[in-house]
């Protein structure tokens, strides 16, 4: 039985202020959605990657099985490879035995969730060849602690599962733009981005009829219970995903049932809910293939391949610094 760390008073702090921020916003209040993945919410995304309304996951599996080696012919020998939230790491696993069968190499799986950090690290240990040393934390505080230290080797960063579709398109440059700070011309970021698709297969896969996506969401509600001391009544709350036109865009939303005061102590905040009102908890951008290249290319990288998945559209795309 393994047991997770209890959280750091200044990660406490951190989820704290950002919920005092995020709920007092006006007109829309908003969390951020790094909070979903505790070790409950950690623990329900990897079923919701199981579930069949969900091939996401499975179309970023596939093509990273799939494209391994042609990654690495584009890159030459490497050394370094660093995930910016790892997850489970279940797809890490086809590139990193890709990578030790051609060189010896250390893994960095950065994650704000220690507990997906711990599942991860023990499931891919068993890889020879290969030295996972994770790294609890943001993920350009993680980045920058490997840039530091690295060999002199190019290094491959994996940005898989569409986790980019959380950030609004301009702030999804910028963090690419961030990101090729850190590196040398010649590393590269392989990037998985979810690509449009038919709006009911959007909403389904984020509405799923066992209702795991529900129970994902909510638990925000319940990590505040459980953290900050809030009142929560989850029964009086419901999941909610919507389909943006405007900005191709899944959004999440916790709807309140009631009109209704929750008291949160540990933010020093009590939050007055309308009927029917929301708090915005995420965003899952879809994108066309070129948008990706069009996005990498003004963060500072070259296109070095890209590739799509059919059964579910999706595209890794491997972007070199220039």
């Amino acid at each position: 039985m393994s047991h997770t760390a209890p959280q750091h008073p200044a990660q406490v702090d951190a989820f704290a202020t950002d919920v005092y921020g995020g709920l007092t916003q006006s007109p829309q209040k908003t969390l951020p959605s790094k909070y979903l993945y505790d070790a409950v919410g950690s623990a329900l995304f990897e079923v919701i990657t199981h579930l069949p309304e969900y091939g996401l996951t499975r179309a970023d599996e596939r093509l990273v099985k799939r494209h391994a080696p042609d990654v690495l012919d584009a890159l030459g020998p490497i050394d370094t490879v660093v995930e910016l939230g790892s997850g489970s790491g279940r797809k890490t696993r086809w590139m990193l035995e890709a990578c030790a069968r051609r060189h010896p190499c250390t893994y960095f799986p950065i994650e704000i969730s220690a507990t997906a950090l711990a599942q991860c690290s023990q499931a891919l240990s068993d890889i020879a060849g290969i030295k996972v040393k994770g790294i609890e934390g943001e993920y350009l505080q993680g980045l920058q602690q490997v840039a530091s230290t690295r060999g002199d080797s190019p290094m491959l960063v994996l940005f898989l599962g569409s986790t980019i579709g959380n950030f609004a398109r301009p702030d999804a440059v910028r963090f690419l733009g961030e990101v090729r700070k850190l590196l040398r011309p010649g590393d590269a970021m392989l990037l998985g981005t979810d690509l449009v698709k038919p709006r009911q297969a959007l909403i389904e896969a984020y509405d799923d009829p066992l209702g795991v996506t529900a129970a994902f969401n909510l638990n925000l509600l319940a990590r505040m219970n459980r953290e900050l001391g809030a009142s929560f009544d989850l029964r009086r709350f419901q999941h909610e995903a919507r389909f943006n036109e405007d900005t191709s865009a899944i959004e999440m939303h916790i709807r309140s049932c009631v009109k209704q005061s929750v008291a949160i102590p540990g933010a020093g905040l009590t939050v007055d809910l309308e009927v029917g009102e929301t708090i915005w908890t995420e965003i899952s951008r879809k994108y066309l293939a070129a948008d990706v290249l069009s996005m990498g290319a003004k963060a500072g990288f070259a296109s070095g391949g890209q590739w799509v998945d059919e059964a579910w559209p999706f595209a890794e795309t491997l972007l070199v610094a220039a």
